[in-house]
């Protein structure tokens, strides 16, 4: 799933953390460098992204502040009154051509923020504040693909059992169920999956699990009463795209048990403008990326026109196996 890390950044203040050592003793060949702050190296300037990409350091840090950020607009919030994301990671082990993280980040290593607990006391307070919340973990990197080194899934899920009004939304691409597996399932917990058709899987989603390997866990998952959220996210204009993606519902509906479906979530490509300029200049090579994109308030996303040519050929599609209710629709 992701190579052995072969220089390992760690901040002098978290150096002696029972988390840091965890995770060095997976990598004991891995070069240990100190650092007095992660944003000292993963902020410098003249970083490639590309070339680090092809072998990503990790970082090891505290995070100080910041604990919760509200849901961005690109994000679908399901109807929730306060949605929010926390970043336990920065970047992702993928390459996904589509990726923001790409325009959002300099660096292509991979930070991880070894202090849970205060993650935890600045949910509880918010909790405590305002009632409820609506978490999104998997938010700036995908947590349950790193679970075998960094188990953050785990013991979220563990805390959000001691919180009834807490909803997590776990995303990922993963086929890491396995490491979570043996957990109670929790019904104020969405494992949510992002599901493409296997061309762009192959061609724009480097390094990440096949289609049948995606829905196999989500079945399995589904049968020991998880709920699972399916994510048709972003839906790619590639060649013959509604093939793919009218086959891609009609495998869904094949080999999903619908009843065990919570929400099946639509998107189309959309992006801030100023980090889809950063990763054209990185991924010239990338043709989902110089689509003619209608730019609207600082957003690229496909036109008005071409997004309802997607939503008439994918919904009815969907709605052949699964109840329409249970269909949500996220565009610009």
């Amino acid at each position: 799933m992701f190579k052995s890390f072969s220089h390992i950044y760690i901040e002098e203040a978290v150096a002696d953390h029972f988390r840091t050592k965890e995770i060095l003793s997976k990598f004991p060949n891995a070069i240990k460098i100190p650092i007095r702050h992660y944003k000292d190296s993963f902020n410098r300037n003249s970083q490639n992204f590309r070339i680090q990409k092809q072998s990503p350091k990790l970082v090891l840090a505290e995070k100080k502040e910041h604990f919760l950020y509200p849901g961005s607009d690109f994000s679908p919030n399901f109807s929730h009154k306060h949605f929010y994301y926390n970043t336990l990671a920065l970047n992702c082990i993928y390459d996904c051509e589509y990726c923001y993280l790409q325009g959002m980040f300099p660096s292509a290593n991979l930070v991880l923020f070894v202090n849970w607990e205060d993650f935890f006391t600045e949910t509880k307070k918010f909790l405590e504040n305002n009632g409820s919340l609506y978490l999104a973990l998997s938010y700036d990197t995908d947590l349950l693909a790193l679970e075998s080194f960094f188990p953050a899934t785990k013991n979220w899920i563990q805390f959000a059992s001691t919180e009834p009004n807490l909803t997590l939304e776990i995303r990922t691409k993963s086929t890491n169920f396995q490491s979570i597996a043996h957990l109670t399932p929790n019904p104020n917990i969405i494992l949510a999956w992002t599901i493409s058709p296997q061309i762009v899987i192959d061609t724009i989603e480097h390094g990440t699990p096949s289609l049948q390997a995606r829905i196999k866990t989500m079945q399995k998952t589904i049968e020991v009463g998880w709920k699972v959220r399916v994510c048709i996210d972003p839906v790619l204009r590639i060649p013959d795209w509604k093939f793919h993606y009218q086959s891609l519902a009609e495998t869904l509906g094949k080999e999903l048990n619908p009843n065990g479906i919570t929400e099946l979530s639509v998107g189309g490509f959309r992006m801030n403008l100023d980090f889809l300029k950063q990763i054209t200049d990185k991924r010239k090579d990338s043709s989902i990326l110089f689509h003619p994109f209608e730019k609207k308030d600082k957003i690229v996303s496909y036109s008005k026109e071409e997004t309802e040519e997607i939503l008439h050929a994918i919904v009815p599609s969907l709605e052949k196996h699964f109840d329409p209710s249970q269909i949500n629709l996220s565009y610009p």
